[in-house]
């Protein structure tokens, strides 16, 4: 079964690192089977309240290669790029 991860960006500081994380995000993915389904772009609210700055969605085969690859230590050495320079709502969702 597939997974999601959905993550409301609320903060972004256009800097070197970020440009770094963009660059070498993806290799991360690679490895465990995510691509990015949004990365970005207009948002429209239909209802409710929530209003996200800058939505990202990645598809992985199941949960437990969302957990690998967030866990990796791939993507450990990178992290750090995205949480020092960005504020975030990150979850995983199993999808059908």
């Amino acid at each position: 079964m597939p997974a999601y991860a959905v993550v409301n960006v609320r903060r972004i500081l256009e800097n070197s690192e970020m440009t770094e994380y963009r660059s070498r995000v993806q290799a991360t993915l690679d490895l465990y089977g995510g691509r990015f389904l949004v990365r970005g772009g207009v948002v429209e609210v239909r209802e409710g309240e929530w209003n996200p700055e800058r939505l990202v969605v990645i598809e992985f085969p199941s949960i437990q290669h969302a957990r690998d690859w967030y866990d990796s230590p791939e993507y450990r050495a990178i992290v750090g790029l995205r949480t020092r320079n960005s504020q975030t709502d990150f979850v995983f969702v199993e999808g059908y």
